[in-house]
């Protein structure tokens, strides 16, 4: 049997930081910067635990909707073993949208797609 956990949020925001202060001021998240695997600026935020990944959105990005709405750009599980989870997952019917992938050394990912069009991203996290 597959076990999945938490493993991350990821927004979007037209200002990064600014977003992540709020989250600090709000919440007491402890804000770190990093380096997508794009090589791309990021901001993210712990908020207990609760790891919140903050992209900055391209201007040509649109807004999201008003809410009411369907719809998250992605949240992650980790798992132990990403091509086990992956067969379980078309097993029983899941739709992937990128299939199981090495992203750098240490990092395998994959997509499903959900209902609402939801993304949850698969992670294999190496040492």
């Amino acid at each position: 049997m597959v076990t999945y956990t938490y493993d991350h949020i990821h927004l979007r925001s037209r200002q990064p930081l600014e977003t992540a202060k709020y989250f600090n001021q709000m919440f007491g998240a402890e804000i770190k910067e990093s380096i997508q695997s794009d090589g791309q600026g990021r901001v993210d935020i712990d908020i207990n635990g609760l790891v919140v990944f903050i992209a900055q959105a391209e201007d040509t990005t649109p807004d999201g909707p008003h809410e009411p709405y369907v719809g998250l750009d992605h949240f992650g599980l980790r798992v132990e073993n990403l091509d086990v989870a992956a067969a379980d997952l078309k097993a029983k019917g899941a739709e992937f949208s990128m299939e199981p992938k090495d992203l750098r050394p240490g990092l395998r990912i994959a997509f499903v797609r959900a209902p609402g069009d939801v993304r949850i991203e698969l992670l294999e996290r190496r040492e």
